[in-house]
């Protein structure tokens, strides 16, 4: 005869949570890399203005004025890379251990 099913092991699956928050977490890592490589790849601080340098028509002087433009800086790109990489890391801790078999 066959064995009783209380005593058979269970298959061993990741919960569906766990599932979705690493691909949370990948996606938002990836999210945060496009963003900051389509907005100019700024290796340094996140800016809200950007100097452009313009020219005098009629002195010829070169002038700089500002413009209104938000500019990801490795400070966005960190936090974002920290942030989904946290998330996917925390589907690691705290994994039950295996079922005891009920007798």
């Amino acid at each position: 005869m066959s064995e009783p099913a209380a005593q058979i092991a269970p298959p061993t699956t990741i919960a569906a949570w766990r599932i979705l928050l690493r691909g949370l977490g990948a996606f938002l890592v990836l999210f945060v890399i496009c963003i900051w490589a389509a907005k100019g790849y700024n290796r340094g601080w996140t800016k809200n203005q950007v100097a452009i340098k313009q020219v005098d028509p009629v002195t010829e002087l070169e002038y700089e004025t500002f413009e209104r433009r938000f500019v990801p800086g490795v400070d966005y790109l960190a936090g974002g890379i920290l942030l989904g990489a946290t998330i996917f890391g925390a589907t690691f801790l705290r994994r039950r251990g295996p079922v005891a078999p009920r007798t």
